[in-house]
């Protein structure tokens, strides 16, 4: 027996191989293995309410947090444009105004 993985859409475990396809006989649900290996490599990165988050978005701050190293305070309700995503623990790349550049856990924004 082969070891194809299940349907991602009704998690049947009876997929078979059409060419470069897995198709679900079930639901008829066609997907590529390859585009499968990329989503579970690429990272998603999600606000505190669970949106997903992308290069670009605008997101607020909702709490209070103490710049590590400076007496400074990023207030709630910051608004921060155009953030970056990045590898690591603080997985945010931004520019606040008028506190400059800063990295930010995903945990404490919400998408706008």
């Amino acid at each position: 027996m082969s070891n194809l993985p299940n349907c991602p859409k009704c998690n049947s475990e009876y997929t078979y191989e059409d060419g470069l396809l897995l198709i679900c006989p079930e639901c008829a649900h066609e997907w590529s293995l390859e585009a499968e290996e990329q989503e579970e490599n690429a990272k998603v990165v999600r606000d505190a309410n669970g949106n997903i988050l992308n290069d670009g978005d605008t997101v607020t701050v909702i709490k209070d947090l103490k710049v590590k190293g400076s007496s400074l305070v990023v207030k709630q309700g910051t608004k921060v444009k155009n953030i970056r995503l990045i590898d690591g623990d603080h997985d945010i790349d931004c520019k606040i105004d008028s506190l400059g550049a800063m990295k930010l856990k995903s945990e404490f924004v919400k998408k706008i």
